[in-house]
């Protein structure tokens, strides 16, 4: 009989240490959400800041049907506004779109870092040789070629860390958008052909000023 009236006790005093290793851990998750939150409300983290400064086109060749040439070079700045936190660019890729489809070739920008309200100037190349393009694409590029107007999307793909004092955050990606409306004053093949006997060699220099989108 003594036995069997152990047996109850020894029942309660298991759930009672169940219950106190889980309220621990809810205690736990509490403090630890809590101290995120408070990290996040003082250092307010903001994504960097893009501008597309300006487009020089020197080659921008669509006579060949569904195939494209193109030489541009374009200047973006990178801002990083916040106070306390740096930013590690561990790959960045540039290139051109058009109409969902990728006309350039990506060219890659060497890994950098950025400091608290620092300021970063790229200015690549990006440029492709005979790149195959969709029928329906090509046929719109022509005419709006023709007509003196082309809407192209310079994007920026690549992988950052955030630096806070020592610690360093694992990669993100980062997607950057920056529309650019390359107006041709007069046809391509007249420009070129001026252009070639030129001392710059440049079909079109445009100044974009055009702040750009940034998703992490």
């Amino acid at each position: 009989m003594t036995e069997g009236k152990g047996c109850p006790k020894h029942k309660g005093e298991g759930g009672s240490t169940v219950r106190r290793l889980c309220a621990c851990l809810l205690g736990f998750t509490f403090v630890l959400l809590l101290v995120i939150l408070l990290v996040w409300a003082i250092l307010r983290p903001h994504k960097p800041r893009f501008v597309l400064q300006d487009v020089t086109v020197y080659a921008f060749n669509a006579s060949m049907p569904n195939f494209l040439t193109t030489n541009i070079h374009v200047t973006i700045t990178s801002r990083n506004p916040n106070h306390r936190i740096g930013v590690y660019y561990d790959k960045l890729d540039v290139y051109a779109i058009y109409r969902n489809q990728q006309i350039t070739l990506r060219s890659s920008i060497p890994p950098s870092y950025q400091g608290h309200k620092e300021v970063d100037v790229w200015s690549p190349f990006i440029y492709g040789t005979a790149v195959p393009v969709a029928p329906f694409n090509s046929m719109t590029l022509t005419q709006e070629q023709a007509a003196g107007t082309i809407f192209l999307m310079v994007k920026v793909d690549g992988r950052v860390r955030w630096k806070v004092g020592t610690f360093t955050s694992r990669r993100y990606h980062l997607y950057v958008k920056c529309p650019a409306y390359i107006v041709f004053p007069k046809s391509t093949a007249t420009a070129a052909q001026e252009s070639a006997a030129s001392e710059e060699g440049a079909v079109v220099k445009l100044q974009m000023l055009q702040k750009c989108s940034v998703a992490v």
